[in-house]
Formats: structure tokens, sequence, C-alpha cells
């Protein structure tokens, strides 16, 4: 890949994680200010806000590039959709970008920049839905882009993550670059230290069945756009 694109497309991910992470902490913090004495609806607020900037973000930056997620783009690597620089280019951007956004998101909300989180996640039974969770979203992104009308992939992963932080008993994180993230507020969407690499093992191993998947239920590649193949 040129140097010009591959700029633009690690930029494009490092914008969209930005606003990703940004949209889900700040959701987060929004709605446990606004409604203080309810969980059930500040996950509610929390999910409904990630799944619509999902879509929006998706749709505006695909054409350059939108995976806004590691896991997403080593996928991509395994299934020869980019090459191993572009990969590990834009998993930076994706890291770079969560942390961007998770300090806009403090800000805004006139937090400190930086709080490291207290809020423990773990057990057996969130660690197997960050499997579950990270599992089917590759099998949606990867089945969505099968699809003649790309925008499907925005709707998909959208859909899918809103209901994914209901249906998973983790709240559906299912991306290593916004995990790392929110360690970095502790606030509604905040995960502590301590909770993060099992979080992280758990969701390349998602990835890894999401992959095996992908490649057994499609039997050709989903084709890759123009651009990208340059």
């Amino acid at each position: 890949m040129n140097a010009p694109l591959l700029l633009r497309r690690a930029v494009a991910e490092l914008v969209g994680t930005a606003f990703l992470v940004a949209a889900v902490v700040g959701s987060g913090i929004a709605a446990q200010r606004l409604s203080p004495d309810d969980v059930g609806l500040q996950l509610l607020e929390n999910s409904l806000a990630t799944g619509a900037v999902l879509v929006a973000l998706i749709l505006a930056l695909q054409p350059v590039s939108a995976s806004f997620n590691p896991v997403v783009t080593l996928v991509e690597r395994v299934l020869g959709r980019v090459d191993t620089t572009t990969a590990a280019a834009l998993v930076g951007a994706q890291l770079v970008g969560g942390l961007v956004g998770v300090v806009v998101a403090n800000l805004m909300f006139d937090l400190d920049a930086v709080s490291v989180s207290t809020h423990d996640r773990g057990g057996s039974g969130q660690l197997l839905g960050e499997v579950v969770a990270t599992l089917g979203l590759v099998l949606v992104v990867f089945g969505a882009l099968r699809s003649p009308r790309i925008e499907t992939v925005a709707f998909a992963v959208g859909g899918y993550i809103a209901a994914a932080y209901w249906f998973t008993s983790s709240t559906s994180f299912a991306n290593p670059a916004v995990t790392v993230a929110r360690m970095l507020s502790d606030t509604f969407a905040g995960i502590a230290p301590a909770s993060v690499p099992p979080f992280l093992v758990m969701q390349v191993v998602g990835a890894a069945l999401g992959a095996g998947l992908v490649l057994l239920l499609h039997a050709s590649p989903a084709p890759v756009p123009v651009e990208e193949s340059r």
C-alpha cells in the first residue's frame, strides 16, 4: 500500500476510534448523571448512543477505513484483506485514537483528563461474555461485507453492538482499543486495570473463533474495495 493511502487510513482509524470512545465514555458519564438511581436506564442510554455513533462513523469513514477495532483489523490480516504493515499501522492508530477519545470525554464533562477506573469486571461469566461478544462481532462484520450494499456493515455493526450490551454479561467491550481506553476513566463505562488483561485475552480468543467460522461459512473471501487493493 502506498504511503499517502496508508496515512489516510491510519488517520481515519484514529479519528473514528477517538469518536467511538468519546461516545462510549461520554454517554456513560451523561447517563450516570441524568439517571443516577437506575443502572438499567444508564445502560440503555449508553448502548443506544454507542450503536448510533457506530452507524454514523462507519458510514462516514468506510470509504477510507472504518474498523476502529484491533481484533477486526487482525482478522482482516488473517483473511488477507490487508498486509502486515497496514495492519500494524491501523492497530497503532486505533490504540492512540482510543486514548485521545477517553481524555476528550473526561474533559468534556469537567473531569480530570485521566482517572484510573476502579470498576472491577471479571469472573468466568463475564469473560465468556467477551468471547461471545467478539466472536459475534467478527461474524457480523465479515458477513455483512459480502452484501452488495456496503452500508449494510454500518447498520449491522451498530445494531449488533447495541444489542450485545444487553445479551452479554460483560456488556460487550469486544474491542482492545476501547478496553484499554476505558481503563482511564473512573466512570460508568470504566474498567479497572487489573480486569483489562483477561478481557483482552478473551477478545483475541473470540476473534480467532470468529475468523475460523468466517472461513468455514464463506468459501470465497469478501471483496476488497478498489482503493484498498492498490
